[in-house]
């Protein structure tokens, strides 16, 4: 991996960071930014589980943990939400949809319940209910997978504005990012995402979004450079 020092990797973009210096450098950056919150040997334990939970998960070319990195690290640093629970939450927000049961261990009750649980005793009942709000429920037989995952992202975020701010965190990853996905992937996710953009960009601009004016105004302008991606990928169909 290339060396960089702090000062440019602060003000690197995160896919580029992804790129040239890789998981390392996103760790570094995430450092660098925890530097503004509260506690961030909480967020180096909400690290910590993330990477254990999905040690053998891969995005794309890439391990996942990338992934949990740039959504956590944008929260902080392009969303100016100095929190350290928002960033924790990034971290951890696939942790319950994806890995239940390696994180509900000998927990009572169903895998979600039991690991939701296990997320509010290590990190509190706010993480726990951000993580809830923003994990996938089982498919419903008989639904549209893509209809169904559409109308639970609208609802869930309808009564959980900071949910919203790691939702939009991770969509943004995934939509501008979507040039980085390999193979046939880009097809299926822009096919998934480019529905979404405009439930986004309704929720963005809510006044009980707890974000300032002009990040707002950022994420919007990302939205309509994820939209330009998922149309170039979806025409060449």
């Amino acid at each position: 991996m290339s060396t960089v020092g702090a000062g440019l990797l602060a003000v690197m973009p995160l896919h580029t960071i992804s790129e040239v210096h890789g998981e390392s450098g996103l760790r570094q950056r995430l450092e660098l930014e925890t530097e503004k919150l509260a506690e961030p040997e909480r967020v180096g334990a909400a690290l910590d589980l993330a990477s254990r939970l999905h040690a053998a998960d891969r995005y794309g070319r890439e391990p996942y943990v990338n992934h949990l990195l740039r959504v956590a690290i944008r929260i902080v640093s392009h969303y100016e939400v100095h929190d350290t629970e928002l960033a924790i939450a990034g971290l951890l927000h696939d942790a319950v949809e994806d890995h239940a049961a390696d994180l509900a261990g000998e927990r009572p009750g169903t895998p979600t319940e039991a690991a939701l649980a296990e997320l509010e005793n290590r990190f509190g009942p706010r993480v726990a209910d951000i993580v809830a709000a923003v994990t996938n429920p089982p498919r419903e037989p008989g639904v549209d997978r893509q209809e169904q995952y559409r109308e639970h992202v609208a609802a869930s975020l309808d009564r959980n504005p900071w949910a919203r701010v790691v939702k939009i965190s991770d969509f943004t990853d995934n939509g501008v990012g979507i040039v980085y996905a390999t193979g046939g992937v880009q097809h299926h996710l822009a096919t998934k995402y480019r529905p979404l953009t405009d439930v986004y960009r309704e929720l963005v601009t809510r006044p009980d979004t707890p974000l300032a004016d002009h990040v707002k105004q950022h994420i919007l302008d990302q939205l309509d450079r994820a939209d330009q991606r998922f149309d170039a990928i979806l025409d060449e169909e």
